[in-house]
This record gives structure tokens, C-alpha cells and sequence, in this order.
């Protein structure tokens, strides 16, 4: 079954239970801060084994101590999903093991 694009309401909803994530753009995101470059390089690669694990992938960018993180489902016209959500909340468990600020 197709995911289905989730209302303002619904989308609002998820975001009360991901602190640091917003919507914008019709994508769900957030920006994780590190102590330096290694320790945000190394939660690139985790949440890439996570979005493997999924078949769901977010846009990544790395910058010397910063991550951001962006996800909305491109075959419902790039609306955010329970798939967009579901990516956000396994990348929210595990990020304090990886020293986010």
C-alpha cells in the first residue's frame, strides 16, 4: 500500500514528540550540532545504514561540526509520510549516543 501524505494536523502532531524537527518546505528536518567533525561524519553513516535498513532516504549534509537532515516521500509529489516520520524518529534515538550537542 502507498503511504499517504499526512495533514497539517497529523504532521504537527509527530513533531510534538521530535524535539529540534520542524517542517519546512513540505519536508520534515533538523539540525544536529557536534563537538567536531568526526563524531557528525560518523552519524552520517549510521543513519545511512538506517535508511538502507528502511528503503526510506533523507537528504544529508555534513559540514565541519553540523548535520541536517531533510526527508519527504517523492511518490506522494514530496509530501511528508509516516515514513518520513517513522526515518525521523530512528534517527532521534539514536543521536544522543553519538554526542549531539
Amino acid at each position: 500500500m502507498a503511504p499517504e501524505p499526512l495533514s497539517a494536523q497529523q504532521t504537527d502532531e509527530a513533531l510534538s514528540e521530535l524535539p529540534g524537527w520542524r517542517a519546512e518546505d513540505g519536508r520534515l528536518a533538523r539540525d544536529y550540532a557536534f563537538r567536531g567533525h568526526l563524531p557528525a561524519a560518523a552519524m552520517v553513516i549510521h543513519v545511512a545504514a538506517i535508511q538502507e535498513e528502511l528503503g526510506h532516504h533523507s537528504d544529508l549534509t555534513l559540514s565541519y561540526n553540523t548535520l541536517s537532515v531533510t526527508v519527504n516521500t517523492h511518490s506522494v509529489g514530496g509530501r511528508i509520510t509516516e515514513l518520513d516520520v517513522a526515518l525521523a524518529r530512528r534517527i532521534e534515538e539514536i543521536a544522543a549516543g553519538h554526542g549531539v550537542r
